[in-house]
């Protein structure tokens, strides 16, 4: 077990544990947070009261609208090919081409509905944990978009996440190895007997559950043989599994001969030693910090595997450790671009961020949900920031804090935003000119609420208030006096609107702001 904190923690640690372990918040919601003490507080992340189907997906993604959905795909090819019938080839060619455009673009519109409704849910819910959990099993189990390019099959993997949030890892392996949208992804859905797939055995062993070197190839021959049989029924958007397709023959993996199916060989994955410290270390890097201490790993594989491998007992046990709050964990995490931007319009208490904000900052940023690069996922921490990143970043949190008119740079049509991705990971530069009604008119926060007219009156108050909304803590003595100098500046007969929204975007775009 990892030593524990002490019952005693103060408003910066509430803070802290209600960024890594959420998406921060607003100043009041930090101290409602604080006064349930730190076990309580670990307790109702765990425990949330909001119910699963709190703010449920678009319509399209319930289960039921699969087969409405492929067989409107098909018909819509059936009438391009009675079309095309007798006419001259490349004519031909023209109408079948036009008639995988507009499926591509239904296609886009829905992943594109699918990545603002999961971004709103991430801003708006009530129970951050499980959404943070959610975001790192979609990094974990990574699948994209680009290569399934079947929504509803993504948003359905997205519900198992969340469903699954906290719950026994083992068991979600098990449901990933047959989940429609995975197996698309690594090219599975044909595996069969004499013809073995490879790819989710190897990647089950060396990305989701082991680590390089704690299997070899012949583990990876032979458990692809168990994982063949399962097809995917695209009129329901489900795995089914067909006996005749299933290699029944004897497999030997790691030692252990039998004939063994997809969830046997999740059973022998479990058995090995590195099952127990490989998710374990990666949730401490998501949660705490980089490079965990052997015997860190060690603790944390030890409690994981007594826990039968259910990961709330070990998230618990993480968040009420003394080491989660020690001074060189705490506001020393490069914010992942879907927490910078959620983080920013919490403390902002922007409820509804401007059309197109979430998919346009995503992309610029890196870090586009249902996107990831790779079956790897993200690269984090400093990967995260650069030049060109990080000078978005400010052009960003300008645009939210000061309005569209003083701060253009939102550039991007959302409805545009999938069909780009699909044509290049390159982040491309869009004119403001093709900005969104909606997202021209943004004017900014409301300021008379997060700063009242009597906070105005002493620019060390507002600056201190700022300070504490956006970084939770202190920050150096020569930065805090370079703003309320800057602020002073700025105040004239009344401190304005227009001069709280230049502040406050000066204190975003510093390098204490990129970290949680």
């Amino acid at each position: 077990m990892l030593a524990k904190a002490d019952d005693n923690w103060t408003i910066f640690e509430a803070a802290h544990l209600l960024n890594r372990a959420g998406f921060g918040g607003s100043p009041a919601e930090i101290k409602t947070f604080h006064a349930l003490g730190r076990t309580k507080a670990v307790d109702s992340l765990l425990n949330p009261a909001e119910p699963l189907d709190a703010l449920p997906p678009p319509e399209w993604s319930k289960p039921e609208k699969a087969a409405e959905l492929y067989n409107s795909y098909r018909e819509k090819r059936r009438e391009a090919e009675q079309k095309s019938k007798g006419l001259p080839q490349a004519q031909a060619a023209q109408i079948r081409r036009q008639a995988q455009k507009e499926a591509q673009r239904q296609r886009n519109e829905m992943g594109t509905e699918a990545q603002n409704w999961w971004f709103r849910k991430i801003l708006a819910t009530q129970a951050p944990l499980r959404e943070k959990m959610t975001l790192f099993w979609h990094d974990h189990f990574s699948t994209s978009f680009q290569k399934v390019k079947v929504p509803i099959m993504l948003v359905g993997q997205n519900e198992l996440f969340r469903k699954n949030a906290f719950g026994n890892f083992r068991d979600l392996t098990k449901s990933v190895a047959v989940d429609p949208a995975m197996m698309l992804y690594l090219d599975s859905q044909n595996s069969k007997k004499g013809s073995p797939n490879e790819n989710f055995a190897r990647e089950v062993m060396e990305l989701f559950t082991l680590g390089e070197g704690n299997y070899t190839e012949d583990d990876i021959k032979e458990a692809a043989r168990a994982f063949t049989g399962n097809t995917i029924n695209r009129t329901a958007a489900k795995v089914v599994f067909r006996p005749i397709q299933w290699d029944d023959g004897k497999k030997k993996i790691f030692g252990q001969t039998g004939k063994f199916k997809s969830e046997d060989v999740v059973d022998l994955i479990f058995q090995q030693k590195a099952a127990a410290s490989y998710v374990p270390s990666k949730l401490w890097e998501y949660f705490v910090a980089e490079n965990p201490s052997q015997s860190t790993v060690d603790s944390l594989a030890s409690s994981f595997k007594g826990a039968d491998f259910n990961v709330g007992p070990l998230l618990r046990e993480i968040f009420l450790s003394k080491d989660f709050y020690a001074e060189p964990v705490m506001r020393n995490q490069i914010k992942p671009p879907v927490q910078f931007l959620v983080q920013m319009l919490k403390q902002l208490e922007i409820s509804e961020p401007p059309r197109g904000f979430p998919i346009q900052g995503q992309r610029e940023l890196g870090q586009q949900l249902f996107q990831p690069p790779n079956v790897a996922g993200w690269d984090w921490g400093k990967a995260w920031i650069n030049t060109n990143t990080l000078l978005t970043r400010y052009n960003l949190a300008g645009y939210l804090t000061k309005g569209a008119d003083a701060a253009p740079g939102l550039a991007q049509n959302d409805g545009d935003a999938m069909a780009m991705m699909e044509e290049s990971d390159k982040p491309k530069k869009i004119s403001m000119r093709k900005t969104p009604n909606a997202a021209r008119n943004w004017n900014g926060p409301d300021y008379k609420k997060i700063t009242p007219k009597e906070l105005r009156e002493n620019p060390a108050d507002l600056v201190d208030a700022l300070t504490f909304r956006f970084f939770q803590g202190t920050l150096p003595e020569k930065a805090r006096g370079s703003f309320i100098e800057y602020a002073t500046a700025k105040q004239g007969v009344v401190f304005t609107d227009k001069e709280v929204a230049e502040l406050a975007h000066l204190m975003l775009s510093t390098p204490y702001y990129q970290l949680s």
